[in-house]
């Protein structure tokens, strides 16, 4: 078990799962783009990715393959996306520029929110919302 899982079995309760079509290109995305932190990537014996993990902090995100079975599916087949992820981030506007300037689908750019946080809205390449935010004191 890698570090990152050990971690989060302990100190997360709660470890959001996103749904990829292509798993390697999302961990990297999220890595390169995002600014996440490499985690672990399982392949089954045919060589497929089914597990992949990044983590920022002591939050764990478990990126997980398609898989109509049991009903996963990818953002980019849906209309519409039913919610998002919310990250915390030192300095959301740094975070925006190199996310803008590597090519991410921006939604909104950095905004004062009344709740206490400045964010901006993004996608990744499968259409998953993400916001990013940095807390005002």
């Amino acid at each position: 078990m890698s570090k990152s899982s050990v971690l989060s079995q302990k100190t997360q309760p709660i470890i959001p799962l996103r749904v990829y079509e292509d798993m390697e290109a999302a961990q990297r995305f999220l890595v390169d783009l995002f600014g996440f932190k490499r985690g672990q990537l399982i392949r089954d014996s045919s060589g497929r990715p089914f597990h992949a993990e990044v983590s920022t902090g002591d939050s764990v995100i478990w990126i997980h393959r398609v898989d109509p079975e049991h009903g996963l599916v990818s953002a980019r087949s849906l209309p519409a996306q039913p919610g998002g992820l919310v990250v915390f981030v030192e300095d959301v506007d740094s975070h925006y520029h190199h996310a803008k300037s590597a090519g991410a689908i921006i939604d909104s750019p950095p905004t004062d929110q009344p709740y206490g946080q400045r964010e901006y809205a993004v996608r990744d390449p499968e259409g998953n919302l993400w916001y990013f935010a940095t807390r005002r004191h």
